[in-house]
C-alpha cells in the first residue's frame, strides 16, 4: 500500500510520469508476481505501466495499476515481427516507453536489437551479446573463471560417454542445471539434485533435447552453506549503480529453486565482489545474482546470473523507497539517482510457492511446523495480497486451482486411457 511517507517520495525524488514502463516477456507463465510488483512499484509513482501478456486475465493484465495490456500475435513469430510489433506497441502508447524484460529470453532479445528499437523505445546500452552470455550456463562458468569470480567447480558434458566418465570420479549430490532453460523438453526441472548415478543418467535422458547437449554437473555446496542474492542497476554512461544484498531463508524446490522467503542483509564483502565482476563485465541494466557462501573456503560463490529484473525485488528498497525497478526508470529518463541506505530487515514473502517450499522443508526434516508459524510472524511485504490492489492476489488462487484442477482431470484421463481394454484387438483375436 503507498503509504504517507512513500508519497511524498513521488514528489522529492521527481519521477517523470510522462514516459511511460512497458513490460515485456516472452515466456509463457502466467502466475508471475514479479511482473505485478514492476507494475505497482512504479504506478504507485505515477509512472504509466503497460504490459505483454499471455490473456487479459492474468494477475497482471487486473492489477488496478496496469494500464493497458497487449497479447503477442500468434502465428508467425520472426524477430523482424517481433520488432515491429513492440514498435506498433510504442506508437499507441504516444512515447517512448523504457522496455523491462522479466525473463532471459527477452533480456536477451532486447539487447541484441538494441539498435533496432532504440528510435522507438527506451532501454539501457550495453554489449549486445553479454545477456546471452551470462543466461547460459556454460557462457557464464567461463566468465567466472576468466575474470576471478568465485564459483562451484562445473561439467558440461556432451554425451553419455561423457557422463559415464564424470561418474567414475564423481562425489554425491550433485546439482544438475540446464544451460539454456528454453531448450528443457516440458515437464523437465531446470535444477534438480540428485544423489545417485542411476538418478544422474535417468535425468540426464530426460533432459536432452534432441541430442543437443543441455545440461551441466555442478558441485554440491551444502554444508553450514548461506544462500545470498544480490539484486542492481548499473549505468557506465550516467555512472548510475544502486546494490543491494540480502538472504534467501527459503526457496522451491527447497535448496534448488526461486526465493520464497527472503530478506534484505547488507553484506559489504558480497557488494565489493559483485561490483568488481560487474566492472570487468561493463554490464548495464537491471541484474539478479544467485551465490552460496561455502564454509569450507568462506568464499561466495556465483550460482546464477540473471540479466534482468529478477521477480523478488521488491526484498530491496532504500531509506527513500528506492528500488531497482524506480531507479532504472529515473535514470533512464535523466533524473538524478542517489541510493540510500538499505531498508535492513526488510522481508518478501511469495504466499503462493512459500506455502509448498515449507511442505518440502518439513518432509526433508529441515523445518519444524514450530519454526513455520514463527518465521511467518513480524512485518512483511508481500508479493501478491496488497490493500491498494487485491485482484491479482485472488485471480493468482483462481488460476492456481483451475490449473491443478485442470492438470488432476488430465492425469485421470490418461490413467483410463492406459487401463482401458482395446477392443478393437480384442474383436480381430477372439478367444
Amino acid at each position: 500500500m503507498c503509504t504517507s511517507t512513500e508519497a511524498l517520495a513521488v514528489k522529492s525524488t521527481g519521477f517523470d510520469v510522462s514516459v511511460p514502463v512497458l513490460i515485456v516477456r516472452f515466456g509463457q507463465y502466467v502466475i508471475h508476481h514479479g511482473s505485478v510488483a514492476i507494475a505497482r512499484s512504479l504506478g504507485r509513482m505515477g509512472v504509466p505501466v503497460y504490459a505483454i501478456v499471455e490473456d487479459r486475465c492474468t494477475p497482471l493484465a487486473l492489477s488496478r495499476f496496469i494500464a493497458a495490456s497487449f497479447c503477442w500475435r500468434r502465428s508467425p513469430v520472426t524477430q523482424e515481427s517481433v520488432v515491429a510489433d513492440l514498435d506498433a506497441i510504442a506508437g499507441k502508447l504516444g512515447r517512448r516507453p523504457v522496455l523491462i524484460p522479466t525473463d532471459d529470453a527477452a533480456a536477451v532479445f532486447l539487447a541484441e536489437h538494441q539498435t533496432e528499437l532504440t528510435g522507438s523505445c527506451i532501454l539501457p546500452r550495453l554489449e549486445p551479446t553479454l545477456p546471452r552470455r551470462l543466461s547460459n550456463k556454460r557462457e557464464l562458468y567461463r566468465l567466472s573463471k576468466e575474470n576471478g569470480m568465485p564459483c562451484p567447480e562445473t561439467v558440461f558434458p556432451d554425451s553419455m560417454t561423457d557422463v559415464k566418465a564424470f561418474l567414475d570420479t564423481a562425489t554425491f549430490p550433485i546439482v544438475v542445471k540446464a544451460t539454456q532453460l528454453g531448450r528443457l523438453p516440458p515437464g523437465v526441472r531446470s535444477t534438480s539434485i540428485v544423489h545417485s548415478s542411476a538418478e544422474l543418467i535417468e535425468v540426464y535422458k530426460l533432459a536432452q533435447n534432441g541430442g543437443s547437449p543441455n545440461l551441466m554437473f555442478q558441485e554440491y555446496i551444502a554444508e553450514g552453506s548461506e544462500d545470498w542474492v544480490f539484486h542492481g542497476y548499473r549505468n557506465p554512461e550516467t555512472n548510475c549503480r544502486v546494490s543491494f544484498t540480502g538472504r534467501k531463508l527459503r526457496s522451491w524446490p527447497p535448496l534448488a529453486g526461486p526465493t520464497t522467503l527472503g530478506v534484505c542483509m547488507p553484506n559489504q564483502a558480497l557488494l565489493r565482489q559483485t561490483h568488481d565482476f560487474l566492472d570487468l563485465l561493463d554490464y548495464a541494466g537491471i541484474m539478479d545474482l544467485d551465490y552460496r557462501l561455502d564454509r569450507r573456503d568462506g568464499q561466495y560463490k556465483l550460482l546464477d546470473f540473471n540479466p534482468r529484473i529478477g521477480a523478488n525485488f521488491r526484498m530491496f528498497e532504500d531509506r527513500a523507497h528506492l528500488d531497482v525497478a524506480r531507479a532504472l526508470h529515473l535514470d533512464l529518463t535523466g533524473r538524478e539517482v542517489k541510493q540510500r541506505e538499505p531498508v535492513e530487515g526488510h522481508t518478501l514473502l511469495v504466499e503462493s510457492h512459500d506455502l509448498f517450499a515449507c511442505v518440502g522443508y518439513m518432509r526433508r526434516g529441515a523445518l519444524s511446523p514450530k519454526a513455520v508459524w514463527k518465521s511467518l510472524g513480524g512485518k512483511k511485504e508481500m508479493a501478491w495480497l496488497t490493500r491498494d490492489d487485491p485482484v491479482p492476489f485472488f485471480v493468482m488462487w483462481i488460476r492456481l486451482v483451475l490449473r491443478a484442477t485442470g492438470s488432476i482431470f488430465r492425469r485421470n484421463r490418461n490413467a483410463r486411457s492406459a487401463t482401458r481394454p482395446d477392443t478393437d484387438s480384442q474383436k480381430a483375436c477372439p478367444q
